[in-house]
């Protein structure tokens, strides 16, 4: 239950509203309660049974008893004064005033609580966006992305429905059952005994019902979780699927997945239908014996009139609705649970990459990077062994070598997407680790095989890292990156939106707007990641003008596997499974005839 109460602590900001719709409902409770009291006058005017008044009734300290006095003597003097008839006719026009009040205040309470039920769904969902942006790279490959899309998404509607439903009940539902309860003890302790014997044995059938909700619910989540994942997979990797003919192959995995969420989903909906019919016969039951022994009290002639016995029988009435909201409610809290659980765990998730509480500015970038003893490891795989490495400021700097050497995961290291595993990593004589992550990432400007352009406009995508960027340095930014021509013959140029991943450019178009996003930041540090090797000679051609432009008086860390475009690079370091196996300008690794001469060699026959 400890998810719970945390979603309930959300609802703190919104107290003021909780407050007032607590009074909404006491208001109405009492409104209600006034209506039901009205029967007991009316049957006693059917019956024949009204008192006629002695006198106007004295408060002797219980509000009960005289405004049961005060009732019997304005009923009674009505009766004395215009007859049955019209005496009936007015505590029906009572009647309806008090039910219309009460049904406005019901209204009210429900207007005052709507803010906090969708602020909590609000507050969470930002707060578990912030946990995303701020969680580091690695975090996400470990992690399934339909499974953190369905906490954001089918988990949160759980908690909206389930847990926030139920905080709602906590500030209605309560009023009802105290102040039915209260004047149910009033009337009849006795009577109301019976009910209070039953609560622990009503509340035991629940809880154990509840506790296989919750966990059948936590299968279920999970299930819709692996069902997402599948689908992205299915849309990111949709050309792949068709030209390996594997349609048949995802059909069968997504079938697997959907049956198994089917039969969970069964499970959890059927215990949840449980709810209703449990709770139906339990308060059949109670109201079973209330009528045996009400009834034995009534036919004792006892003070337990026959009015007062089908009052109470009302008034009983009248808690039954929120107890069996209260009863289903304790399933929604077991179900809304499971989910609240699902979300805090990734709320809660450890982010090792954060500021540290000494961190120091670092406003320009003024000496070197430089790699001291470095290593690295993906959980027990080592990647990289001691790696020593000096970049001076305004040097090219190129990575060559074999896929999965390492090279990659040496240049996500500068921006803290991973913290080192040992040794150290400087900037300017300060370990990054010093530093803050925002001056940090503030000096680096990155471009990737993999363009990550987002489903906005052109002018957006470029000043991504520069949201203040006027048109004209957006433009002129683009030109630069030997965009602004294929930018100008868009429908609506800079406006254009380029859809979900740059789905509507080329190849080489995406790679210069990525470029240009780049130039506009400005960075001091670029690191290129095989920036072109995924485009067509043309296309290549204009984005290595690009590349050169941008790379110009910077300090460029560049991984590259078509080795002419970095024969220019200050120094040329050979990564070999982890470690550093040759390292010097172009033509001095020819003349050692190791790896890299290889590797030209190869370039050169193919």
């Amino acid at each position: 239950m400890k998810a719970f109460w945390r979603v309930v602590r959300y609802a703190y900001p919104y107290k003021g509203t909780v407050l007032l719709s607590v009074l909404a409902n006491f208001l109405s409770t009492i409104f209600s309660l006034a209506s039901l009291a009205l029967v007991i006058p009316v049957l006693q005017i059917i019956f024949d049974n009204a008192k006629a008044p002695s006198g106007p009734p004295v408060f002797e300290g219980d509000p009960m008893a005289y405004a049961e006095a005060l009732l019997t003597f304005e009923i009674g003097t009505r009766l004395q004064e215009t007859g049955q008839q019209q005496a009936l006719m007015y505590v029906c026009f009572l009647v309806i005033t008090a039910f219309i009040f009460k049904n406005i205040f019901r209204y009210l309470a429900q207007f005052m609580l709507a803010p906090m039920r969708n602020g909590i769904t609000r507050d969470i969902r930002l707060d578990l966006h912030q946990k995303i942006l701020a969680l580091p790279v690695g975090y996400f490959t470990e992690k399934r992305k339909g499974d953190v899309m369905s906490r954001m998404t089918s988990d949160l509607k759980e908690i909206e429905w389930g847990v926030i439903a139920t905080v709602e009940m906590i500030f209605r539902e309560p009023v009802i059952i105290i102040s039915s309860l209260a004047i149910l003890v009033w009337m009849s302790p006795q009577l109301t005994l019976f009910v209070f014997i039953l609560l622990p044995l009503v509340s035991f059938i629940i809880t154990r019902v509840g506790k296989s909700l919750k966990r059948a619910s936590t299968r279920a989540q999970e299930s819709i979780g692996e069902i997402l994942s599948l689908t992205e997979e299915t849309v990111s990797g949709l050309k792949v699927i068709k030209a390996f003919t594997a349609e048949e192959q995802k059909a069968s995995l997504f079938e697997r997945a959907s049956n198994n969420y089917f039969n969970l989903m069964n499970r959890v909906l059927r215990r949840n239908d449980l709810a209703s019919p449990i709770s139906e016969i339990l308060g059949t039951g109670v109201m079973a014996i209330i009528i045996w022994y009400g009834g034995g009290q009534v036919l004792a002639e006892n003070d337990f009139t026959a009015e007062k016995f089908i009052a109470y029988l009302l008034l009983f009435y009248q808690i039954i609705p929120p107890s069996k909201s209260l009863a289903q409610a304790s399933y929604k809290i077991q179900r809304g649970n499971a989910s609240a659980e699902r979300v805090f765990e990734l709320l809660d998730a450890e982010n090792p990459i954060q500021d540290a509480p000494d961190a120091k500015e670092c406003k320009e970038f003024k000496e070197s990077i430089e790699f001291k003893d470095v290593s690295f490891s993906y959980e027990e795989k080592q990647v990289l062994k001691n790696i020593n490495l000096r970049i001076e400021k305004g040097k090219t700097i190129a990575l060559v070598g074999q896929s999965g050497g390492g090279k990659t995961t040496l240049t996500n290291l500068v921006p803290r997407f991973y913290d080192i595993g040992g040794g150290r990593l400087e900037i300017d004589g300060l370990s990054i680790d010093e530093i803050k992550l925002e001056d940090l990432r503030g000096h680096l400007g990155i471009v990737t095989q993999e363009t990550l352009l987002f489903n906005a406009s052109v002018a957006y995508n470029i000043a991504l890292g520069r949201p203040d960027a006027s048109a004209e340095e957006i433009k002129a930014a683009a030109e630069i990156a030997n965009a602004h021509e294929f930018i100008a013959r868009l429908p609506e140029g800079y406006n254009t939106n380029i859809g979900d991943a740059g789905g509507k450019l080329s190849g080489g178009q995406k790679q210069r707007l990525s470029i240009a996003r780049a130039v506009l930041k400005n960075p001091p540090i670029l690191i290129l990641d095989e920036a072109t090797s995924a485009l067509d000679t043309e296309s290549e051609k204009l984005v290595q003008d690009a590349l050169f432009r941008l790379m110009k008086s910077r300090t460029s860390l560049v991984i590259a596997h078509r080795l002419s475009t970095i024969q220019h690079a200050d120094e040329i370091v050979v990564i070999n499974e982890g470690v550093i196996a040759e390292r010097g300008t172009h033509q001095e690794l020819l003349d050692r005839q190791g790896i890299y001469h290889k590797l030209v060699a190869m370039q050169s026959f193919a």
